[in-house]
């Protein structure tokens, strides 16, 4: 059974070594450098000052994690986050993507969050750094595109471009609370 939990500063060399293939071998970031591990120790504890930070478990080995942070750094946007999600290459097809943002979704709901936002690598045309599942994901799980960068992302000596997509997830009120930061520690699913 796969286990949802919060991530702690001690996954930061598994999900290191998840998402740097993704570094290396992919468009599907445009970061061209895998970070050291202090640096992705702190990105995790910098997300999950405000925002949840999530792994999927089956058999005690993480198999992915998917995480929320803010749109932009100015108080308006407060109710609206992006989110990215990594999965081991050998995980996938087997519902830790939509089980991850299933769980990310009902977390940023209870805090208040009412957009969430992806930002996504997208190919001129597929090649073998970059295909168009992670929109196709996206929009299985009821994200719309709202925004696409022509030739704005260069990696292995060409051009990608990149879509924002949108999921709106709460109502929009003229008197909209603040929202709450993330104090969960674990759960299951």
């Amino acid at each position: 059974m796969a286990y949802i939990r919060s991530a702690r500063k001690e996954d930061a060399s598994r999900l290191l070594e998840i998402y740097a293939p993704y570094v290396v071998e992919t468009a599907i970031t445009f970061e061209y450098e895998v970070p050291s591990l202090a640096e992705f120790e702190k990105r995790i504890e910098t997300t999950k000052e405000t925002y949840p930070y999530l792994v999927i478990e089956e058999n005690s080995v993480v198999q992915g994690y998917a995480y929320a942070g803010p749109l932009k750094e100015r108080a308006a946007y407060d109710w609206s986050c992006e989110l990215s999600i990594y999965l081991d290459k050998d995980a996938k097809h087997k519902g830790y993507g939509r089980s991850l943002y299933e769980e990310l979704e009902n977390k940023l709901k209870s805090m208040g969050i009412l957009n969430l936002y992806a930002c996504i690598g997208y190919p001129i045309v597929e090649d073998e750094y970059l295909d168009m599942n992670s929109a196709k994901f996206h929009a299985h799980l009821g994200f719309q595109k709202v925004g696409h960068f022509h030739s704005c992302g260069y990696k292995f000596n060409r051009w990608y471009d990149m879509i924002w997509m949108e999921k709106i997830i709460g109502d929009h009120k003229n008197d909209q609370p603040p929202i709450q930061k993330d104090r969960t520690s674990s759960f299951t699913r």
